[in-house]
């Protein structure tokens, strides 16, 4: 094997490729980076038996063959090397890469050890690249971290035809992105639960301005997987993961609740005072959010802690209400926030609040992404 490469170009599909590799792999292969190089190029893959990640970029290829190296040493070394192009061969058991005056020579691994990657399902359809980021960073937002509820780590894609519908949940926080997309065939339906965390790796990958292929293996193929496809510069990239099990909770419900009073205030000014506030919230403890008609006054600290107020501008719509937010969840929602204006819908202080973009104040809430919150007490 032996191929030359652009430095820039393969640095970033190493980086891309290698961040799915696990740090404390159950077979010592898995920790490696395969390189492909063939007439059409060079292919990287990496795989943990659950998620698979391949990028393929232009190379001009002397000789063909195939060897596994470590992949984040592959990854440091790449991200080092001077702006040259990169020349790899493969001699024996090593491979030896060579850049500038740069010179770094690499033991293989028993290439023939490494499993075969998941064979990508048919593609179902396609979503523009700034779509699909824009919705995977809104469903995330509310998506469980504890490994321990893997269900919950997880974010639930719904397919009927032209919409597609996200949603996540951590038990404390929901989120719910609807979104237009292509699919192949009209009457196109499906239901997955994608790990959000290969989700947002996928979303941060891709290119804006393209097309992102969609492929979820039909119900009762028995195959559980769902693969992300897209085009980047000079090649493209690939991932598949396979889809969590179980009952996913009723987020959609959530949603339905007629709200007794509503709220509209500026995201940006909200979000500013927000963080502000926080800084003197101790642990676990709520941010107080008092509304009246014409403003919000927001408090944070007790006794003889630290204390902070700050108010703004608000248009309350209904009873005065003061309610407590756990400050960090409440600015992940706001963050993935787009529009000018929020608006907040309460039924009462014990139960949870949607929150929705508007393009104006007092306008009609957007409800292709709602963030829902539940409180905390706001004494104590």
């Amino acid at each position: 094997m032996k191929f030359r490469v652009d430095r820039d170009l393969l640095a970033e599909s190493v980086a891309w490729a290698a961040r799915s590799l696990p740090s404390r792999p159950s077979v010592p292969v898995l920790a490696g980076l395969l390189l492909e190089a063939d007439s059409d190029g060079l292919r990287l893959s990496g795989f943990d038996y659950e998620t698979s990640a391949r990028a393929t970029l232009s190379a001009e290829v002397a000789n063909e063959g195939r060897a596994l190296v470590s992949g984040r040493l592959l990854a440091d070394i790449c991200r080092s090397l001077p702006p040259h192009q990169v020349e790899f061969s493969l001699e024996g058991q090593r491979v030896t890469l060579t850049c500038g005056s740069s010179r770094f020579t690499l033991q293989t691994m028993p290439v023939e050890d490494y499993p075969a990657l998941p064979v990508m399902p048919e593609t179902t359809g396609s979503v523009p690249a700034d779509t699909f980021t824009a919705a995977v960073s809104q469903a995330v937002a509310a998506a469980g971290r504890d490994d321990m509820l893997p269900l919950l780590t997880g974010v639930r894609v719904e397919i009927t035809g032209e919409q597609m519908v996200m949603m996540a949940t951590d038990r404390f926080r929901a989120s719910l992105v609807e979104l237009s997309w292509s699919p192949t065939r009209s009457d196109a339906e499906g239901i997955a639960l994608v790990p959000a965390r290969v989700l947002a790796d996928t979303a941060r990958s891709v290119t804006g301005g393209t097309d992102l292929g969609v492929a979820l293996a039909p119900a009762g193929s028995g195959e559980g997987l769902i693969g992300f496809e897209g085009v980047v510069s000079e090649g493209s990239r690939r991932t598949t993961t396979r889809l969590l099990d179980g009952e996913f909770p009723r987020v959609r419900q959530l949603f339905a609740t007629e709200p007794t009073s509503t709220v509209w205030v500026e995201t940006a000014p909200f979000v500013e005072a927000l963080r502000r506030v926080a800084l003197v919230a101790e642990r676990n403890t709520a941010v107080r959010l008092s509304f009246e008609s014409d403003r919000v006054v927001l408090e944070a600290g007790s006794g003889d802690e630290a204390q902070a107020t700050e108010s703004l501008p608000a248009q309350l719509r209904g009873e005065p209400l003061l309610i407590g937010f756990n400050p960090t969840y409440l600015l992940d929602g706001l963050g993935v926030m787009s529009a000018p204006w929020c608006h907040l819908a309460f039924t009462q202080p014990t139960r949870p609040v949607s929150i929705a973009g508007c393009a104006e104040e007092q306008g009609e809430p957007n409800l292709a992404f709602r963030y829902l919150l539940m409180p905390l007490r706001t004494h104590g």
